[in-house]
């Protein structure tokens, strides 16, 4: 299998490919830029947007390395997940060679070695099935529609106290997603090992990517809280069947647009004080539109909701593009949001590179703020920069207050 290891929005240096790959590539990787390499033929320039991750197709495997520590890139995700903080993410100081998925299976195996420090979690799980005893309660409705009036086997239901339970199955689907893909390290490759040959008796169960099941905690269990988040996180993010159409690979992908919003509206719901029904997402809002005729419907990724009504509205920007179409464009955006909810403005968070700024929109009375949220520094850094964000969305809140009262 050929290897090609690529950075995020870093161009490559000429890589062969045929017809069929770039095709394929361009199916399952929008996000790729593939332009040929000046001068010779069947070799391609590839540039990597803001998807990071490893992919296998066919004879290719292609490793996307993310501009941020892989460290900090596991803390965004999973705190954007809204499950437990992995804080700690940081102590595990992976190698600069280290691909994601390496990185994740190490992180995977250390953190299931100190939840099973103790033994595996065990716990009640309700089973049904036939048996020529009895055993917990007898299912009546089910034996007679079954057996027609037979007295055996019996249709039972009881609770057994077992391994082969939910978190476990989260652990073990996990190590199974991870263990399917090119890991190149052996240490790697022995502790995800390590991991299945531990819940040999635990079922293995194949969960969708968009149904990854929630494990509640307490006392009990709380030792499981960080393999649980991190196994959540690889199944969230592992797919086998990527892309379009025909096209179907194994392979571990972000987007780190969406990681970044998706962390931004988790943090500042936390700094704010407020649940998920006041702070909402771009999936949770009212239908909003720019225009009467309700034709031209909007999505904005941030938004404060009292009841049916709007008071503050935001947009968060991973990378902002280059030149000067890409910031305009992001500004337009948010002034559509703030025009069609009638706010006073709005605010545009972007990760890196821009300066804060302040843009009061000629004769349409808005204004406009720009903010910065450096992901690079320390994670109590972050979170503070974090609260400095919660008292900017509660000035512009409380700017709409204001207009209301005045109009």
């Amino acid at each position: 299998m050929r290897q090609v290891d690529l950075r995020e929005y870093v161009p490559s240096d000429p890589i062969r490919l045929s017809v069929a790959e770039c095709d394929s590539l361009r199916a399952v990787l929008p996000s790729l830029t593939i332009e040929p390499a000046p001068g010779v033929e069947g070799e391609y320039h590839l540039t990597p947007g803001s998807t990071i991750g490893a992919l296998e197709l066919g004879a290719l495997s292609i490793s996307i390395r993310p501009k941020l520590d892989i460290s900090r890139v596991l803390f965004l995700a999973s705190y954007a997940m809204g499950a437990f903080k992995l804080r700690e993410m940081d102590r595990f100081n992976f190698e600069e060679a280290l691909s994601l998925v390496e990185a994740l299976a190490l992180a995977l195996t250390a953190t299931a070695r100190r939840a099973f420090a103790s033994g595996l979690l065990h716990g009640y799980r309700t089973q049904e099935e036939a048996m020529h005893t009895v055993r917990g309660r007898v299912r009546i409705a089910e034996q007679i529609r079954r057996r027609f009036g037979v007295p055996l086997p019996l249709e039972v239901r009881y609770d057994e106290f077992t391994d082969d339970i939910k978190a476990n199955r989260l652990v073990k689907a996990a190590a199974a997603r991870l263990g399917r893909m090119r890991v190149r390290s052996q240490q790697s490759r022995a502790g995800l090992r390590w991991v299945s040959a531990r819940l040999a008796n635990v079922s293995l169960v194949e969960f969708p990517a968009n149904a990854v099941p929630v494990v509640s905690f307490d006392r009990l269990n709380a030792h499981y809280r960080e393999v649980v988040a991190l196994s959540r996180l690889i199944l969230r993010y592992a797919s086998f069947e990527t892309g379009r159409g025909g096209n179907r690979a194994p392979g571990f992908l972000m987007d780190m647009n969406v990681v970044f919003q998706e962390f931004v509206t988790q943090a500042l719901r936390e700094a704010l004080g407020v649940s998920d029904r006041t702070f909402r997402a771009d999936d949770r809002i009212p239908s909003v539109f720019l225009d009467e005729a309700k034709r031209v419907r909007l999505k904005p990724d941030l938004s404060w909701w009292d009841g049916q009504t709007c008071t503050f509205v935001g947009d968060a920007k991973y990378k902002r593009i280059s030149g000067e179409q890409g910031p305009n464009a992001d500004l337009y955006q948010l002034l559509a949001y703030a025009t069609a909810l009638d706010l006073p403005g709005g605010l545009l968070i972007y990760a890196q590179g821009e300066e804060q700024a302040v843009h009061q929109v000629r004769y349409a009375g808005k204004r406009l703020e720009i903010a910065t949220l450096d992901l690079s520094g320390t994670i109590d850094e972050l979170l503070a920069e974090v609260d400095k964000l919660a008292k900017k969305v509660c000035a512009l809140r409380q700017e709409s207050y204001h207009a209301d009262r005045a109009a």
